[in-house]
């Protein structure tokens, strides 16, 4: 492969990559999407029953294939860079093969973030279960809390 080939692939896969950061689906109390702005929540009221820590996954448990296209190719163009004419080959595929698991592994990885099921007795009576992601709010069994409820979204705040 070419120099200048070369060049171009691995700066469309940065770019990829790049692109699929920039999507944002948060489930942290603290963001709001543009469509959830000035429009009326219903609120109630209760008291943390209990809480615990769990992981979210940004992606619903299906990564988008981006991070192990991304590694295959860069793992090809890394591998076919070593050895000459059939090695070449040979040192593609293996590297192609290698840099596919490292790139799902990556994107996995940073498809995940801290979250917390947080357990509410609300006042009449009615336990509610929300999770959310973990934003540094410290949430313990007892605390009087909100629940804010909008378009099937709902959020813990104190």
């Amino acid at each position: 492969m070419r120099t200048t080939s070369r060049l171009v692939v691995a700066t469309l896969i940065a770019g990829s990559l790049a692109m699929s950061g920039c999507a944002v689906n948060s489930s942290s109390p603290d963001v709001f999407t543009a469509s959830q702005a000035q429009r009326e929540q219903t609120v109630r009221f209760g008291t943390v029953d209990s809480v615990r820590a769990v992981r979210i996954s940004s992606n619903n448990g299906q990564p988008s294939g981006v991070g192990a296209l991304g590694g295959a190719a860069l793992g090809a163009l890394a591998g076919s860079a070593i050895g000459g004419g059939r090695g070449s080959v040979a040192t593609g595929i293996v590297g192609g093969i290698g840099g596919a698991v490292a790139g799902n592994a990556v994107e996995n990885s940073v498809a995940m973030r801290d979250g917390l099921e947080i357990t509410v007795r609300l006042d009449n009576g009615d336990i509610r279960a929300i999770t959310q992601t973990s934003t540094g709010e410290i949430f313990r069994a007892g605390d009087r809390v909100r629940l804010l409820s909008s378009g099937g979204v709902t959020r813990v705040t104190h």
